[in-house]
């Protein structure tokens, strides 16, 4: 299953922007709610090992689970993932996440892709459940590159990022309990590699960086920080709330909020 190695290969990308620093490095503060860098790659370990579960041991999938309805009762997520973790922390917690990443993939990659598994919301497929690992690593590592101060270089591999943008527009509208404007707008979308990106057939159109539409689409940028071209009203009020994120309502930053130091 491609959608595991572009997995891999994008959590082996952020262990190299990682390998440099030094456990002081992880405690420093990001843009995303005040997360230190230790806290964001525990969320993202923690969440790892139980898509892992979930795919391996629906026992001890639910186990977790309760586990962590317990842990977040009147606290914060990022408290129980430490407890879960056991506190781990700096470079011993980055050897930790990528040894999981690097263990994981051949699982994915050699399960049916259509397979159902268990998650905290409605099940989902096993290629669903990679994609959305994938995202949630590239989405949530933007604020370290961020805060490190370097220029992320991506790779063609967002395509699945932004696939997940288009499957979501109407959702996007349906979990604000709207109804979506218009058919999805046209995409216009500059690849990495120099491709052009082409979905939708509606009237509105976006059009600019697939880079920064997966920046829009994941919450890590306000669009009105981003070069993107926006046009028609329906696009305009899709990026002003896209999420193609599983959960409640979440608002995009404001913003100037998130950006590279």
């Amino acid at each position: 299953m491609q959608q595991a190695l572009d997995f891999r290969d994008e959590s082996e990308a952020i262990n190299a922007l990682l390998l440099p620093l030094s456990d002081a490095d992880f405690a420093r503060q990001t843009l995303f709610k005040g997360w230190t860098i230790d806290e964001v790659l525990r969320h993202l370990h923690v969440w790892n090992i139980a898509a892992d579960l979930a795919l391996s041991d629906a026992a001890a999938f639910h186990a977790f689970l309760g586990q962590m309805a317990a842990g977040i009762k009147g606290g914060r997520l990022p408290d129980f993932e430490q407890v879960y973790l056991e506190g781990l922390s700096g470079t011993g917690l980055r050897a930790a996440w990528i040894g999981q990443a690097r263990a994981m993939t051949p699982r994915f990659a050699a399960a049916d892709p259509r397979a159902r598994v268990q998650w905290v919301g409605p099940e989902m497929s096993v290629i669903s459940s990679i994609t959305a690992r994938l995202m949630e690593s590239w989405a949530h590592a933007q604020a370290i590159y961020d805060v490190l101060g370097v220029e992320r270089i991506d790779s063609d591999r967002i395509g699945n990022i932004v696939r997940l943008g288009v499957n979501t527009y109407g959702w996007t509208f349906r979990n604000r309990k709207e109804d979506p404007p218009g058919p999805m707008p046209r995409l216009r979308l500059t690849a990495p590699s120099g491709a052009i990106w082409d979905y939708g057939e509606g009237d509105d159109l976006i059009e600019g960086s697939a880079s920064e539409f997966c920046q829009v689409v994941t919450q890590c940028r306000n669009i009105g920080d981003t070069s993107l071209s926006v046009q028609g009203p329906v696009a305009t009020r899709w990026m002003a709330i896209a999420q193609c994120f599983a959960g409640p309502p979440q608002d995009p930053p404001p913003p100037g909020a998130r950006h590279r130091a």
